[in-house]
């Protein structure tokens, strides 16, 4: 073949080349803030309690995954079973696209997941699996295994020669509390103790933990269920004149404080902007490329522990409200 000819040839296969890579990149999804109508409108339903500052963070990664995939995003919550599948059947009444979901309280929402499924609205579990996700037709879950979660800090306890420890649940009958007091009990072998308080009474919670320290004074280690707690639980040791220490599920900037203060032990990071993040981002992927995050098993989120070594590392985005 001659050298013109060659050339020619060249030519033509780098220009064909070209129009097949960007025929090929037009027909892949692309996220767009900028212009142009939300394109699905993606409803995000949470039991979080009013004052719970760890929902806060969640909404925050919805927002922004909700921006950067220019999508309308409906953020509702409800404390109770009842409410929240209430709150399921009230969106698909609005006709959404996709929905993210807790299940803290499974039996109750189970009818209105199903009601989602059977209409082709494709739902998402974060936080809170419940035990049977994957039967109820939910697409994917996003979030941690709470019962080695648990196992993990009965670990923990064991380690640092702890023989008798409480557990405070701040919602009695959230099936991802439970989990976490069922996980520390199965690796941790001194006493736990379950105390229910009565939501985010702090008040309330400070007297009963006092008053179940002042009852047991063997209690070397108070695990909170989430990081709100943790200041009534130093609090009510104070009062009782107990030497127990103290670690929390969940983030926040004062955890990060008092962990560097040496006042909290741990604090286990379950990255809740990730789970609001990646709920939207999901629904997102698999409405504009047939995508399913984890491959139809859970995309886990932690635990991590954040300790005296990696508070400050950690602390910084903490404090920006993202962790």
């Amino acid at each position: 073949m001659g050298t013109k000819k060659m050339k020619s040839l060249k030519k033509a296969l780098l220009f064909i080349s070209a129009v097949t890579i960007s025929a090929a990149a037009a027909a892949l999804p692309t996220a767009s803030s900028a212009s142009g109508p939300p394109r699905y409108t993606f409803a995000i339903i949470t039991h979080g309690q009013p004052g719970d500052t760890f929902w806060d963070v969640i909404r925050k990664g919805a927002q922004a995954a909700a921006l950067k995939d220019n999508v309308k995003l409906i953020y509702l919550a409800n404390p109770t079973g009842s409410g929240e599948s209430q709150l399921v059947t009230n969106v698909l009444q609005q006709h959404v696209d996709g929905i993210a979901l807790t299940l803290a309280f499974p039996l109750a929402m189970c009818t209105a997941v199903k009601q989602a499924v059977s209409q082709n609205v494709p739902v998402v579990a974060f936080n809170a699996p419940g035990d049977n996700w994957k039967q109820m037709g939910v697409m994917s879950y996003i979030g941690t295994d709470e019962t080695s979660s648990g196992m993990a800090v009965g670990d923990r306890l064991n380690a640092a020669g702890v023989t008798a420890a409480l557990c405070i649940d701040q919602e009695q009958g959230a099936i991802q509390l439970e989990d976490r007091c069922d996980g520390i009990q199965k690796t941790f072998k001194g006493k736990l103790s379950t105390v229910y308080v009565p939501g985010y009474d702090m008040a309330s919670a400070q007297s009963r933990i006092t008053a179940k320290l002042q009852q047991d004074p063997a209690v070397g280690f108070v695990v909170t269920l989430g990081a709100d707690f943790v200041p009534p639980a130093l609090q009510a040791i104070k009062i009782a004149n107990s030497k127990a220490q103290v670690g929390t599920f969940g983030l926040d900037p004062r955890a990060i404080t008092l962990i560097e203060q040496g006042k909290l032990q741990w604090a286990i990071d379950i990255q809740p902007f990730v789970q609001g993040y990646e709920s939207i981002d999901s629904l997102w992927l698999y409405k504009t490329n047939g995508n399913v995050i984890g491959g139809g098993g859970p995309l886990l989120t932690g635990p991590t522990f954040v300790t005296k070594e990696n508070a400050a590392q950690i602390g910084q985005f903490a404090k920006q409200g993202t962790r």
